[in-house]
């Protein structure tokens, strides 16, 4: 998952890059390089594979940050760390942003979201939430967007 804007670049520039790859097998004739065309369709498999994860990566951002984002879709505990990070994707908050509005260093969010939260304390996590108006409430109903 990508999880700001550093990451969504890199990504970008990785997916560019193996579309490149991708195009320069399809435009070799086959057998040009005296590879069997099975391992030259195994290599081509393989780009197309890893092309196909980014891509997929980045549209999944890309419709988090327009606000394609489903709150309710939280089931699990498991699922908290990516919400509260999607959440502040779809609120159009930096990592910087949330930060500043909670008086902690850039960095400290940065930590959070790397390990998925496992390092922050459950007063910590409430506190995101809030700040993303996200309530966390009984197992009924995990949680939901505050209006």
């Amino acid at each position: 998952m990508i999880k700001n804007e550093r990451q969504y670049r890199i990504t970008r520039r990785q997916a560019d890059r193996f579309a490149q790859t991708l195009e320069g097998f399809r435009e070799r004739p086959e057998g040009a390089n005296g590879m069997h065309p099975l391992i030259a369709q195994a290599q081509v498999d393989a780009v197309s594979s890893q092309l196909a994860d980014l891509e997929a990566e980045l549209r999944e951002y890309e419709a988090i940050k327009e606000g394609a984002f489903q709150v309710e879709a939280l089931r699990m505990v498991g699922d908290l760390p990516a919400l509260l990070i999607k959440a502040r994707i779809a609120r159009g908050l930096t990592q910087r942003e949330l930060a500043d509005r909670m008086g902690l260093k850039e960095q400290q969010i940065q930590r959070y979201e790397a390990t998925d939260y496992a390092t922050a304390k459950w007063s910590r996590i409430r506190e995101v939430a809030g700040v993303l108006s996200i309530e966390l409430g009984s197992s009924d109903a995990p949680v939901k967007a505050l209006q």
